[in-house]
């Protein structure tokens, strides 16, 4: 049987954060992804490439889990589900797009930054949710405060925006932490500059530090 997206997002603990602007760098970025330990990805909408990278990693790269990022609009949910993205996240909480996302059985986190967003996610349903942007937004500490209440129900969440390597422990050794989002992995400079050695490097760099962390030797 197939993992299901959101259980391998928490397995492995950290999704690169990707703005990418050529669809011909698509597969060089999966396989120096793949390579560190990351065979994921989130392909923000921020980009005109990115619905066509989504379609061709789903269709030559099947076994890397490429999901879709910036989802700010409905459009965008049909380009995931016709571009076979396999989980979508936004920056905000959009009942609409909530509601669309699960007609199409897209797995969906929408991002949240106050207790009033998560009341609104929690009772269309949801239990992931993107906590964004988590470095302006009070960092570890903030999120702590605003989950207390709502710990009961297993909400957990994806911080991204300010996340990096060295401060990775600050947000996983929460329970409720499933993974952290992190650009810092693949800059698009990185991917248009063909330095995909260096983006496999920073993936294995991260996945170490996941596992150091859970194992509390980090």
């Amino acid at each position: 049987m197939a993992i299901n997206p959101i259980e391998r997002i928490e397995a492995i603990g950290v999704v690169p954060v990707i703005a990418i602007d050529n669809p011909a760098d698509a597969v060089a970025l999966a396989d120096a992804l793949t390579a560190g330990g990351l065979p994921i990805a989130e392909i923000t909408f921020r980009t005109k490439a990115a619905a066509e990278v989504l379609a061709i990693l789903h269709d030559q790269r099947p076994e890397f889990l490429a999901g879709a990022g910036t989802v700010l609009d409905l459009e965008s949910v049909q380009a995931c589900k016709d571009n076979g993205a396999s989980f979508a996240l936004s920056p905000g909480f959009d009942a609409e797009i909530v509601a669309a996302a699960k007609a199409i059985g897209l797995p969906f986190a929408p991002g949240i930054m106050t207790p009033t967003d998560l009341t609104a996610a929690t009772r269309a349903g949801l239990r992931l949710c993107k906590f964004f942007p988590a470095g302006v937004a009070g960092g570890p500490k903030a999120l702590e405060g605003i989950a207390a209440p709502f710990n009961h129900l297993g909400v957990r969440f994806i911080p991204t925006g300010g996340v990096t390597l060295e401060t990775m422990g600050d947000w996983l050794k929460h329970r409720f932490v499933a993974a952290v989002g992190g650009t810092w992995i693949a800059k698009p400079e990185d991917i248009s500059g063909g330095k995909f050695a260096e983006i496999t490097a920073k993936a294995k760099a991260a996945v170490e530090r996941v596992k150091a962390i859970r194992a509390g030797a980090a």
